[in-house]
């Protein structure tokens, strides 16, 4: 896949496990956390009742379970591997950043809400927050190795404040007051330049 494929969603091979964990996302995002239950998953994924507690029998096990199909959709969203080369410049950079961003605000707009209701659930629930936080410290990782070999001289810092732009943006897009107001592509990519020029600033772009 390359940097300018849209990533794949459900696997329409998925095994009954990834069927049940899609389909705890997709009510996340349609329902809210309450309208999160065994029942209801089975009957989102099509599957015989009963079937979901075979897989997750307690509802703590069931957001789990989401948590780390999350993890691994996300993934394939942000495309973290496929991230350029350091020495292939800033503006490179930019450009992949800014198109995993703006996947999470439109064909993956889902997605993104039922992460914000697992991350507020998480917040109530400390076995949730340990997989929540596990998931998200893969991403920041790669992020911070990315932004070190561009010559960050203080790569947690602007780990934390690249994180914190993006997580904004796509909040106040997705569930926020502009929600109404998608940015496009050129303009996250606009937006993303300035924060890392400005991080990064003396790094040419090749």
């Amino acid at each position: 896949m390359s940097a300018h494929t849209a990533p794949p969603g459900p696997s329409a091979g998925a095994s009954r496990a990834g069927l049940v964990a899609d389909a705890a996302l997709a009510l996340l995002a349609e329902r809210g956390m309450r309208g999160l239950t065994h029942r209801a998953v089975d009957e989102t994924a099509g599957l015989p009742q009963g079937s979901t507690s075979n897989v997750a029998r307690t509802r703590q096990a069931l957001l789990e379970l989401a948590v780390r199909r999350l993890a691994d959709r996300e993934a394939r969203v942000l495309a973290l591997h496929e991230m350029p080369d350091p020495r292939a410049g800033l503006d490179a950079l930019v450009d992949a950043l800014a198109l995993a961003t703006h996947r999470a605000l439109t064909r993956n707009r889902a997605l993104t809400l039922a992460r914000y209701e697992l991350a507020l659930e998480a917040t109530r629930r400390p076995e949730l927050r340990a997989h929540f936080d596990a998931a998200g410290a893969r991403f920041r990782e790669q992020l911070g190795a990315l932004v070190t070999a561009m010559g960050s001289a203080d790569p947690a810092r602007h780990v934390l404040t690249l994180v914190a732009w993006a997580d904004g943006l796509m909040f106040s897009c997705v569930a926020g007051t502009f929600h109404a107001e998608v940015p496009g592509p050129e303009e996250v990519r606009s937006g993303l330049r300035e924060l890392l020029a400005g991080m990064l600033g003396g790094v040419p772009d090749r």
